[in-house]
């Protein structure tokens, strides 16, 4: 193997990398919009009387109907986003794996070639 096949194919390894980061960040913060969704479904089993949800830079009067109708809703799209952000960790982990594997094998060829 040439040196600057072994070259690309660690840049390609390391992008990789970087992509799962980007995922795994973004499941992160997933996980923390889906918890504030479920609190807020909490908190809003307990109230009693006028309810109110921030609706960009203001905050809105509603039912109590209408803001668990909302928040549920954007429980269910989380959770499907999240659903799709995990398949594709496990895709991209599955091919970071693998590209590691051959790389140590290249990398070792490559090192038995030049002694």
């Amino acid at each position: 193997m040439k040196k600057e096949e072994l070259n690309k194919s660690l840049l390609e390894y390391e992008n990789m990398e970087k992509q799962l980061e980007v995922v795994l960040i973004q499941k992160h913060q997933l996980q923390i919009q889906l918890n504030e969704v479920k609190h807020a479904l909490e908190e809003l089993k307990k109230a009693k009387g006028e309810v109110y949800r921030s609706v960009g830079a203001i905050v809105l009067g509603t039912t109590k109907e209408a803001a668990e109708a909302d928040l549920k809703e954007r429980n269910e799209m989380i959770e499907l986003r999240l659903t799709q952000i995990e398949k594709q960790e496990e895709k991209l982990r599955k091919t970071v794996m693998d590209t590691q594997k051959k790389l140590q094998e290249r990398m070792k060829e490559y090192g038995e070639g030049a002694s």
